[in-house]
């Protein structure tokens, strides 16, 4: 593992963010190799570096407990929008663990995104979270199919492995759901899909998904992911830029039906699927106080 120097790790306070209400971001590591063949944050506006290669930051836990006592306002803290907090390093060096015991210590909530079944390890401290102030993880799952999960996601944990995850969170009375996103266009954008992952986040207890009916597309990462295409999907590359061109946002041709399947299935199941009511449920019952100002923590 290499080390990297960090001043700080937490971010400053942003009042209740449309992105699952959120206060504060914390990013552990640097960098990702999970391999997934669309990943946005590689792209070249990130200025991530070698991003296949995974890097800590120095002293982290000794920086986040810093940022943390220095915050005037708690709230919620996420983790996972750039690197995944539970990649496989994080099994033998449990900073995020560790991170996660500093948030619960100073008082704060957390929002967690990860497509590791790794989550589950962490349960206890999660609870112990959740005793005083709001935690929603997040379990990105594009596609129920194994096999079609290891040629776009190629270093992840299994969707059944990380089904399995979601459901020893939810029955431990953590709030869980999943971020069905991106939905790529010709590869997991048909309705089997969306509905068996409907059905599959109901048999495990999501409590809810959230989806994006496409991806984006940028510098670096698009020819990443054409590359990526031509080598597991000959073909493929040439009907997306028939399609979308230079576009920035490629949106799935079917969305609008994709959608209107998901939401139908979605609400059969009593499964949350839009942000503000996702939020105001993970929220529900803190008072307002554990997120108002503080002179101290």
């Amino acid at each position: 593992m290499e080390y990297i120097p960090a001043k700080a790790i937490v971010s400053g306070y942003r009042e209740n963010l449309n992105w699952f209400g959120s206060n504060y971001n914390m990013n552990i590591y640097k960098g990702c190799c999970h391999g997934c063949i669309y990943c946005d944050s590689r792209s070249d506006c990130y200025r991530v570096q070698d991003f296949d290669t995974v890097r800590a930051k120095e002293d982290t836990i000794a920086i986040i407990r810093r940022d943390l006592k220095s915050k005037r306002k708690k709230g919620v803290v996420a983790t996972g929008s750039m690197s995944d907090p539970y990649n496989p390093f994080e099994k033998e060096l449990e900073l995020t663990k560790k991170a996660l015991e500093q948030i619960d210590d100073c008082g704060f909530g957390v929002a967690i995104a990860t497509k590791s079944s790794l989550i589950a390890r962490d349960i206890e401290i999660l609870k112990r979270i959740g005793s005083h102030s709001p935690v929603i993880c997040k379990i990105t799952i594009t596609t129920c199919d194994d096999a079609l999960a290891k040629k776009i996601e190629t270093n992840v944990a299994l969707p059944s492995e990380r089904f399995e995850a979601l459901r020893k969170l939810s029955q431990a009375g953590i709030f869980s759901g999943i971020l069905l996103m991106p939905v790529l266009a010709f590869i997991t954008d048909y309705e089997e899909n969306i509905s068996k992952i409907v059905a599959m986040a109901k048999a495990n207890g999501a409590s809810f998904i959230y989806p994006a009916f496409g991806m984006t597309l940028r510098e670096n990462q698009r020819d990443y992911y054409y590359e990526k295409l031509d080598k597991t999907f000959p073909g493929l590359k040439q009907k997306y830029i028939q399609l979308y061109g230079d576009s920035y946002s490629c949106q799935s041709p079917k969305a609008k039906q994709l959608y209107k399947l998901f939401k139908s299935e979605c609400e059969k199941f009593g499964i949350l699927y839009k942000m503000k009511d996702i939020i105001s449920a993970y929220k529900s019952g803190y008072e307002v106080s554990q997120l108002s100002f503080f002179d101290s923590i």
